[in-house]
């Protein structure tokens, strides 16, 4: 069965994309830590980060940089972090954070944002890109 993200690559899901290339896809978290939270996926399902072979994961990585480049330009912050740890949805997922504080890295403090809100910043991010 396809994973949530999986259903958004193929636009069943709606989502707000930040960057899209034929082998990545960046979207705002729309459970988000902070204000900006974007993951980044490969469009291959594959559960766990380290059984992506090493062209994708590198891929990946370099892919995560360029949108957290983007992502730090469109959102003050201290800096971006980044996370791999995603248990929720079996397909490999970066997070980029932006952190004010370390409150911002520990995925229990979720911020709101409106419709309005999350399309702006989808916006102000592509146009760091």
């Amino acid at each position: 069965m396809a994973s949530i993200f999986t259903k958004i690559i193929n636009g069943e899901i709606p989502c707000y994309k930040v960057a899209e290339t034929d082998g990545f896809l960046a979207f705002l978290d729309v459970n988000p830590n902070a204000k900006g939270h974007t993951l980044c996926i490969p469009k291959q399902e594959v559960d766990k980060i380290f059984d992506l072979d090493e062209a994708t994961y590198n891929g990946l990585m370099s892919f995560s940089r360029t949108v957290a480049i983007a992502l730090e330009k469109a959102v003050p912050c201290k800096r971006i972090g980044v996370s791999v740890i995603g248990l929720e949805v079996p397909h490999t997922h970066v997070h980029l954070i932006p952190l004010q504080s370390m409150e911002d890295a520990r995925f229990i403090q979720k911020q709101k944002l409106s419709t309005e809100e999350f399309q702006a910043l989808a916006e102000a991010i592509k146009a760091q890109l």
